[in-house]
């Protein structure tokens, strides 16, 4: 008899427990599906660390190489739209001169908190004249072609003259008749080295490439 009961006890031992089964798998399954802290905590630490590599990537790329801006107004229509974003080359002035002809983001003579967007017309040492509408360097009697205008220049457009000094740059709008340039500045020049970039490129709300030097047509200074 108690041979018989020891045998029953052994085999109740040996049955699994169906009831506690499947509450062990499911708190398995909803462990698993949590990350352990020490797991959260790397991937915060790696999110944190790729954002402040791309936070100091793009401030360099804003401080050392490239200068992105937008023209708020009209005074380059119709080469740059009212609005309009652009992209330039800081280092374009690191290693060459600035040209006639070249479209420039430079510090604003008369406040330079302010970027301001013109087009490079007179060069250091030059004198240059506006009369009736049209650029003459240096003495010339052929007036400097300017294809980028806008249209017709009317107002504000004769009895300037200009004596640039050394160092320096006279800038105007591609829209003369509504451009706030070096013809109404009290500073009226701009130094060589508040010249941040030359424009290359309008990026919105069109793509478009804006080096236009090549079209230009200089004049030489008279003999």
């Amino acid at each position: 008899m108690n041979a018989r009961r020891k045998k029953e006890t052994i085999m109740e031992n040996k049955r699994p427990n169906y009831l506690g089964s499947p509450y062990k798998e499911t708190q398995s399954s909803h462990s698993a599906g949590n990350k352990p802290p020490s797991r959260l905590k790397e991937e915060i630490i790696s999110w944190v660390k790729i954002i402040i590599l791309a936070a100091c990537i793009a401030f360099f790329l804003n401080t050392f190489l490239i200068a992105n801006s937008m023209v708020p107004s009209g005074s380059m229509e119709n080469t740059i739209p009212t609005n309009s974003r652009i992209m330039g080359s800081r280092l374009t002035y690191k290693f060459f001169e600035p040209e006639r002809g070249d479209i420039s983001i430079f510090l604003f003579p008369d406040d330079e908190s302010r970027y301001y967007v013109k087009r490079i017309i007179g060069l250091p040492g030059e004198t240059v004249e506006i009369r009736q509408g049209k650029i003459y360097i240096n003495g010339s009697e052929t007036p400097l072609e300017e294809p980028y205008l806008k249209e017709e220049w009317l107002y504000d457009n004769d009895g300037y003259t200009f004596e640039i000094p050394e160092d320096s740059y006279l800038m105007l709008g591609d829209n003369r008749n509504w451009s706030q340039d070096a013809r109404y500045w009290e500073n009226t020049y701009v130094h060589k080295d508040k010249l941040l970039a030359k424009v290359y490129f309008e990026y919105f709300p069109s793509l478009k490439w804006l080096d236009n030097y090549d079209k230009m047509t200089e004049t030489q200074p008279a003999t």
